[in-house]
């Protein structure tokens, strides 16, 4: 049976309006950041996506006129690689200060927030929210006793991490621990009862923070790895497609 591909989302090229004048032309600065070698890739050491690596031009690509234009171009870059692109072409993104106040660099459509991180800080990846995602990492920031989100909430880290602890939410001093790609259900998850790992590894799920009320479940890897088969035909076991992260176009 043919495989099928599906075309790579494209990042809009006219802004909302509720975006400022200054930050409209850095979607040419967006458009000029992403490399196309780097999209085709499923995985990858967090360093593939530094600030270096996106902000690379591909040959025949305007260079921004600014240098501000540029740095936007590439934390909007690297904030959407966080996450689904079904979910950060239009989702908003924003730099989180110290004090959890956020700075909005693209108004988006839909509820989802997506950040750049900073390469420079351990704790501060790429990552892309939903609103009880938010509420949860703005619990883990001012160190409320327990999370405060009603409901489970998802955060995205498709490029990686790195982290202080894998055992107490609020440590902010140890030194850094890499994390690949993963994405996380912020829930109260007790690794025993579930009868899963609570220690580190580098695919499947395990039980991050357990045994604390920040407790969650944490999943290594993309969840677009992997084959696609014919619900129609469940004894037919070659697959329709194989998925991955990455852009995908038709046959």
């Amino acid at each position: 049976m043919a495989k099928r591909k599906s075309t790579p989302s494209k990042v809009r090229k006219n802004p909302p309006a509720a975006v400022p004048r200054d930050q409209v032309s850095a979607k040419a600065a967006l458009e000029g950041a992403k490399i196309s070698s780097l999209e085709k890739r499923s995985e990858g050491a967090s360093g593939a996506y530094s600030n270096s690596a996106i902000a690379m031009m591909p040959p025949g690509q305007s260079v921004p006129i600014s240098k501000h234009e540029q740095a936007l171009g590439v934390k909007i870059a690297r904030a959407m690689l966080a996450g689904p692109r079904h979910i950060t072409k239009d989702a908003t993104v924003a730099e989180m200060g110290a004090d959890g106040r956020l700075t909005i660099l693209r108004q988006g459509t839909n509820h989802w927030i997506c950040f750049p991180g900073d390469e420079n800080q351990i704790g501060n990846p790429p990552m892309c929210a939903d609103p009880m995602g938010l509420q949860w990492m703005m619990d883990n920031l001012t160190q409320k006793p327990r999370p405060t989100n009603a409901a489970p909430g998802i955060i995205y880290m498709l490029c990686g991490a790195t982290q202080h602890s894998n055992t107490d939410p609020f440590d902010r001093t140890s030194p850094a621990i890499p994390i690949g790609p993963h994405w996380m259900i912020l829930w109260p998850f007790n690794a025993k009862q579930c009868g899963l790992p609570n220690t580190v590894r580098d695919a499947g799920a395990w039980v991050m923070f357990d045994g604390t009320p920040y407790a969650y479940l944490h999943i290594c890897g993309s969840p677009w790895v992997g084959n696609v088969y014919d619900e129609k035909n469940p004894g037919d076991q070659v697959p329709i497609w194989t998925m991955e992260y990455g852009p995908r176009s038709e046959l």
